[in-house]
């Protein structure tokens, strides 16, 4: 059917096509002629195809730009007086005899167009009688068309100021007065098109109307265009008479198409000079209008119309622009009952565009928008739907990209209360943006009153799951998102320690409430923050004494044991042991020994309740070690119990191999190669012995099982540190100890049952090389490796 109808149409296009055509050819054989009789009537037959009523807009165009390129020539002929020997006064009198009336409205806007340009009678006499006379015809298209030719001939003749046919004092009101009068013809009739046909082709009369609009609206653009339209006309006479008819069509697709053209065609400075009076209208329109659209425009042309220059900025003040806007939309939301969320939200966001635009330094006029946002969501569940949560996360971030700076965005007493509307997904992505902006704009928030509030923000990641299970995260988001809230705890910092002190317990008492799967990402940052407050008071060197004194290492420490101690519990123990390890670190370099002591001791409960996976207790007894090593803080019976502790838990890991590497890393514990070190070169023997015994029992274990005795990297590895501590002169490693070892390593190497293995052999070769190396140097040095034979 849909087809049929549209080969009907191109059939009926062509048809009157031809008949243009045909009429054409004996209208210019008579024009050659000099014959006006047999002119008119071959004009009016042609015209008289624009009759039809069978055609689209769209099909009626093509057929009328056929008949108006004819009409341009046939008003060439006109203008000759002396080809047709009738005078203009008479032609125009002549054409009103034309039997139709669309053609002889035609013939009378083509002579009237002529009559004009001779200037025998007054330009606004003229076109008064043709608009009047147009409303002969009420088809809506062929009138909108009719109408539409009337406006293209009249254009350039119109009694403007300045022009040729200007009139008296009130020209340009007579110039006003005709094209108010024909577009608000002209939109009767576009409106007038939806009841032209059964409600089952609503739809098509809708898109046919809006293929038409331009028609309408280009009376708007003539008027904008017209010299003497001031801003006094606009203010008094056009705008009134304008949303007049707008209001008054009750018309959706008018409504807002028109609403738009007053937008776009007028200038800048009078929108804002009129804005309580365009304003006025937008509630009266009907309710299905897109009026967010349409204010939204109009605010963003005014915002344009700001940064264009620094001078009109007082006009914005002196007619209180914002005031009147927010006025609006708040009238506009309560008289569209319907109007959905995201459109209200969307109209705030415009507003909110513009007030950063217009007054960024007004935070007093940001944060009423905000709150009128806080006040449109007041009572209705959270946001869920996903462009009213866009829409929102583009207001809250409209003032993060605006300054640049969360720490102003921190005073918006309503900005966390909007984000309180939004749902918990979106809630995250809104505190990522907020971070994003801190990180992207180094933002340096340095009081616990502000961190406090910037927390209260970014709760949605920082809190715990709420009932959401573990297993429905996406764990490279979950990741991201916890890894940036590491970052930005990492940048809050203060100089003065007290205050430092206070954004610690401030972060402190937010992030213990994140549960098992944030701690392990926020903890750590917090403890090194601490750390660093702790070498600071430690360079002040004594200027912050005192147990009354807020910021003391002892506080700091206590709080850092409070702190671990909650992420052992999680539980992530690895983790929890390296950090005690630090602290102990830290406590070691303030000369606290019970305090560094207390933090070896949890990691050592730790490692013995905790830690309980093979490798996880390989890397932590070596990092026991290593930290142990460098402490020099200790007591003889604490460093001795601590010692002992590690030793007797190195010897007893799983696999023989890790047992021979933990034991032999022990005897640094018993020489520290600085100045009052402990330098106990018995003990370290004991240890080297005792690896060297773990590793003969790991052979011999391998031979036992495989039949092999698997590489000698052990005791390569227990050579080198045999030759470490016989430079650091250990007196109780020997020549004659080494060359043993070089010799049971050679025996091994050689032996049938030792497994081949190119890296062992290299590794003992380049030792090998070593020991040589040092014999060649001479002196103190190639004195005491020269007993050993190699």
């Amino acid at each position: 059917m849909i087809l049929a109808g549209i080969e009907d149409e191109d059939k009926w296009l062509a048809e009157g096509i031809a008949g243009i055509q045909h009429n054409a050819f004996y209208m210019h054989r008579a024009l050659d002629a000099n014959n006006l009789r047999d002119a008119l009537k071959c004009s009016a037959l042609m015209l008289s195809e624009l009759r039809t009523s069978k055609l689209s807009p769209h099909k009626y165009y093509d057929l009328y730009m056929r008949a108006f390129d004819e009409l341009r020539k046939l008003e060439m002929f006109f203008k000759d007086e002396s080809r047709h020997g009738v005078s203009i006064v008479d032609l125009y009198e002549l054409v009103q005899h034309a039997g139709n009336i669309l053609p002889r409205l035609y013939l009378l806007c083509t002579v009237g167009s002529v009559y004009i340009k001779s200037k025998e009678a007054p330009a606004k006499d003229a076109l008064k009688d043709l608009v009047e006379m147009c409303r002969g015809v009420q088809n809506p298209i062929r009138g909108l068309f009719l109408r539409s030719y009337l406006a293209q001939v009249s254009r350039d003749k119109l009694p403007n100021l300045g022009s040729e046919y200007e009139g008296g004092e009130d020209t340009a009101m007579d110039a006003v007065e005709f094209v108010l009068q024909n577009f608000t013809e002209m939109n009767k009739l576009w409106v007038r098109m939806q009841h032209q046909g059964p409600v089952r082709i609503r739809e098509k009369l809708e898109k046919e109307r809006n293929e038409l609009r331009d028609l309408v609206g280009k009376n708007l653009h003539v008027l904008s265009q017209i010299e003497g339209v001031n801003l006094e006309i606009y203010r008094d006479t056009v705008l009134p008479r304008v949303l007049e008819q707008i209001v008054n069509c009750k018309d959706e697709l008018a409504q807002y198409y028109l609403m738009d053209c007053i937008i776009q065609v007028f200038p800048d400075e009078y929108h804002l000079q009129t804005l309580e009076t365009l304003l006025g209208a937008c509630p009266q329109l009907q309710p299905t209008v897109d009026i967010k659209t349409v204010l939204s425009r109009l605010m963003e042309r005014l915002s344009n119309y700001a940064a264009s220059s620094p001078d009109v900025l007082p006009e914005f003040l002196q007619v209180e622009a914002f005031a009147k806007l927010s006025s609006a939309i708040g009238k506009v939301i309560e008289a569209q009952v319907d109007m959905p969320i995201v459109g209200a939200v969307t109209l705030y966001v415009s507003l909110l565009t513009f007030t950063l635009h217009v007054h960024p330094e007004r935070l007093d006029y940001v944060d009423q928008v905000l709150g009128a946002c806080v006040k449109l969501l007041f009572g209705k569940p959270k946001l869920e739907e996903g462009r009213a949560t866009k829409q929102i996360v583009a207001l809250l971030s409209a003032p993060l990209e605006k300054y640049n700076d969360i720490v102003t965005a921190l005073t918006l007493s309503n900005y966390p209360r909007v984000m309180d509307s939004l749902d918990d997904e979106t809630n995250k992505t809104m505190a990522m943006v907020i971070i994003q902006s801190i990180m992207k704009n180094n933002t340096c928030i340095s009081t616990a009153d502000k961190i406090e509030v910037l927390f209260e923000l970014l709760k949605g990641l920082i809190k715990g799951l709420d009932g959401t299970a573990a297993d429905e995260l996406d764990e490279e988001d979950f990741n991201e998102e916890q890894s940036s809230v590491a970052r930005l705890i990492h940048m809050l910092y203060n100089d003065d320690s007290e205050e430092m002190l206070k954004i610690i317990c401030t972060v402190r008492k937010h992030i213990m409430a994140g549960g098992p799967t944030r701690l392990p990402f926020t903890v750590p940052p917090l403890i090194f923050s601490a750390l660093r407050l702790v070498r600071k008071l430690q360079a002040q060197d004594g200027n912050v004494v005192g147990e009354e004194e807020p910021a003391t290492p002892k506080k700091i420490f206590q709080l850092l044991n409070e702190t671990i101690e909650a992420l052992s519990s999680v539980p992530s123990p690895e983790l929890a042991l390296r950090l005690y390890l630090q602290c102990a670190q830290a406590a070691n370099d303030y000369d606290l020994e019970p305090v560094a002591y207390e933090f070896f001791t949890q990691a050592f409960i730790l490692y013995e309740e905790e830690v309980v996976d093979s490798k996880a207790q390989v890397t932590a007894m070596h990092l026991i070690i290593g930290a142990l090593q460098r402490m020099n803080v200790l007591g003889v019976e604490n460093r001795d119990t601590l010692t002992h502790k590690a030793t007797g838990y190195s010897a007893k890991l799983l696999k023989r191999p890790d047992q021979c590497r933990a034991v032999y890393a022990c005897s640094h514990l018993f020489w520290v190669d600085e100045k009052d070190g402990i330098k106990d070169g018995e003990r370290v023997l004991l240890c080297l012995k005792r690896a060297l015994r773990i590793a003969n029992a790991a052979q011999q274990m391998a031979n036992a099982v495989s039949g092999t005795s698997g590489p000698v990297t052990l005791l390569v590895e227990i050579l080198n540190k045999y030759l470490y501590f016989f430079e650091k002169g250990n007196p109780q490693v020997t020549s004659a100890a080494i060359q043993g070892l070089v010799e049971l390593i050679t025996n091994e190497m050689q032996s049938d049952s030792t497994t081949p293995d190119p890296a062992s052999e290299a590794f003992f070769a380049s030792t090998i090389r070593y020991i040589q190396f040092q014999k060649q140097k001479g002196g103190v040095v190639g004195e005491k490796f020269g007993p050993i034979k190699v």
